[in-house]
């Protein structure tokens, strides 16, 4: 889901300071850029929805949201609501219909886009909306992964240096991330200004990374998620799915094991974001993005997972009411009950954690030579890397990965893994024990592992002492 903003620009008071005017506003001498009214495209969707709500309660902002058809309004202005948990803000929002559109587009400072990630869909947005957008307006694109350049390329040569990426993750309420991606056209000055009215006014953490595909949240959290996808077929003797989730359990570091969160993102979503990756970079990693064959299989039955009932798992219900969870067996092609593992290296973790002994659940974790401990560990390693490489070549710094993880999928940041499985210097040789040969053959392991700091973040509230 994505969508795209258009902001009236308030000329820049950054380093001079200087009076506000009716665009802008001083916040600790920088300017703010002021949003009165925005109009969201595509309201009656979840990201629309939820994007309606954080700018009319962050923001302060009356919102249009310009809905298929009025029936669907009244769903749409109740998920807005609950999704800031506020509903003061139910008279800032105004459902209206695509027939209103250009008026809409006309008279607000902010113009958002929320529908379906399509290229051809989002560049005949683009065209149907330029004729209406001000000629001081700030544009900018929020889609999770499609060329910031090319769709700049939709609009009017003198607007596309107005043109950015701003990508919110979902629930944008819970998830604060905010990738922020410039245009090959996008001019400074505007991008400072742009950002700050997201940090100060939307109170977003706003991480700035270079335009490649999946940006750097989903390229780095579906590399991860799509290897866990690889490795339950590899181990699909062995349980496959649940298997693998249960080795990478909340005392890895993440509040939702990674099938899980396939399952709750939609596996086409996930197909998409994939695929999206491989075809247009190759990195070390490319091999790692090839979804596997039981996944495209189940996209074509449909199954795609929660929003369709069934996928990866699903919820049996009994005729005593009861439910219970059943999983995707690989290797028999049938559902199954969802297995309880008892995994002797994760129950001496978690029992480390519960104690607070962090150092030791990990010296534990290291140590043990069972195949699931191995699993655990390299899955790990891989993460780690992957999160330092795209941090080094093309985010704003060695903590931008950490920023996104954290604050997009509240999961464990790369850096605080790295020190954690590095407390005893041990980090680089394990990477050379665990990794494949194709990895360690086109990875600069040197290079990735040099200069590196500690995490910002405290490790300790990301690990779960629970499987």
């Amino acid at each position: 889901m994505y969508f795209f903003i258009v902001g009236r620009y308030a000329p820049s008071t950054r380093s001079k300071g200087g009076d506000d005017t009716d665009r802008g506003t001083q916040q600790g001498g920088v300017n703010i850029l002021k949003i009165n009214t925005v109009t969201v495209i595509g309201g009656n969707g979840t990201m629309g929805a939820n994007i309606s709500g954080i700018f009319a309660s962050f923001g302060g902002a009356k919102v249009y949201m310009v809905v298929r058809n009025l029936d669907s309004a009244r769903k749409a202005f109740e998920t807005a609501v609950v999704s800031v948990k506020a509903e003061s803000i139910g008279s800032n929002l105004i459902p209206v219909s695509y027939d209103e559109l250009s008026e809409c587009i006309k008279k607000s400072d902010l113009i958002i886009e929320s529908v379906i990630e399509d290229i051809c869909i989002k560049k005949s947005v683009y065209q149907k909306v330029n004729e209406y957008i001000p000629p001081n307006a700030i544009i900018a694109t929020g889609t999770s992964g499609l060329s910031v350049d090319v769709l700049a390329e939709q609009l009017d040569e003198d607007k596309r240096k107005r043109f950015f990426g701003v990508h919110f993750f979902n629930p944008p309420y819970n998830m604060a991330l905010c990738e922020f991606i410039p245009s090959k056209y996008s001019d400074r000055q505007v991008a400072l200004e742009l950002k700050d009215y997201l940090r100060f006014n939307l109170l977003r953490n706003v991480v700035e990374v270079k335009n490649t595909a999946a940006f750097m949240g989903n390229r780095i959290g579906f590399m991860f998620i799509n290897l866990a996808l690889q490795f339950a077929e590899k181990y699909k003797y062995s349980g496959g799915i649940d298997y693998i989730d249960s080795i990478m359990g909340g005392f890895t570091g993440r509040a939702m094991p990674p099938l899980g969160t396939s399952d709750f993102v939609g596996l086409d979503v996930h197909k998409a974001i994939v695929d999206n990756i491989y075809n247009n970079i190759n990195d070390y990693e490319h091999e790692s993005f090839v979804i596997p064959e039981f996944v495209q299989s189940m996209i074509n039955e449909n199954h795609l997972g929660r929003k369709s009932g069934i996928g990866l798992y699903k919820l049996v219900y009994h005729g005593d009411n009861s439910k219970e969870v059943y999983v995707y067996d690989i290797e028999t092609n049938m559902y199954r009950p969802k297995r309880k593992y008892s995994f002797p290296f994760a129950e001496h973790m978690i029992a480390y954690l519960r104690n607070g002994d962090y150092a030791k659940a990990f010296s534990s974790l290291i140590s043990n030579k069972s195949p699931e401990a191995r699993i655990c560990v390299e899955l790990l390693v891989r993460y780690v890397l992957y999160g330092i490489f795209t941090s080094k070549t093309i985010g704003e710094d060695i903590h931008s990965a950490d920023k996104v993880m954290a604050s997009g999928f509240n999961w464990i940041p790369p850096l605080c893994v790295y020190n954690v499985l590095n407390a005893n210097g041990e980090f680089e040789k394990i990477s050379k024990e665990l990794l494949p040969p194709n990895i360690l053959n086109n990875l600069k392991l040197d290079d990735v592992l040099s200069d590196l700091p500690l995490s910002n973040y405290d490790y300790r509230p990301f690990f779960k002492a629970k499987g």
